[in-house]
């Protein structure tokens, strides 16, 4: 699951959850696919070699090429995003980093922490959240619904323990 508790809820006074975006393509396989994509243009050029007709559409393979490159390196940039969330018996905090470098914060009293699950009428379904201080916040949008679902648990786990006191 691309979240991780450091250390385990119940375990320690402080408790730390950092989730991030899931891969599908590491950046060997970007490349990889990059290369393959420029070979398999290629290879119908190889008719043309020597004509005039390779001139003209060599630029318009170079654009598809860059076109799949900054759509690809653009959703690197995306999934740079990162929320980290550190629970003790006196406060939550969590901090959202996004892909421009800004930070959103937001903290609370733990003991009156709430998570919340919305099963629809959210942006996504499953919608988890934590509202204390009068506000509340989103939290793991960018994770699969099964994921949400079983961090909830482990959410609630980890904010009884610090209400518990640690």
């Amino acid at each position: 699951m691309p979240y991780e508790w450091t250390p385990a809820p119940g375990t320690a006074p402080m408790t730390r959850l950092r989730l991030w975006p899931h891969r599908s393509l590491p950046k060997r396989g970007f490349v990889l696919f990059i290369g393959v994509t420029c070979a398999m243009l290629l290879v119908p050029l190889l008719a043309l070699l020597g004509t005039g007709a390779l001139w003209g559409l060599l630029p318009f393979l170079m654009v598809a090429v860059a076109a799949v490159w900054w759509a690809i390196a653009r959703s690197y940039r995306s999934g740079e995003t990162h929320e980290i969330l550190s629970i003790d018996p006196e406060q939550a905090v969590l901090v959202r980093s996004n892909p421009d470098g800004s930070e959103q914060r937001w903290q609370a009293n733990s003991y009156w922490v709430e998570a919340h699950i919305y099963p629809k009428g959210g942006p996504v379904p499953h919608y988890l959240t934590l509202r204390g201080e009068g506000r509340e916040v989103e939290l793991g949008a960018f994770l699969s619904e099964p994921e949400r679902q079983t961090l909830m648990i482990e959410l609630t786990s980890a904010l009884s323990h610090a209400r518990a006191g640690g």
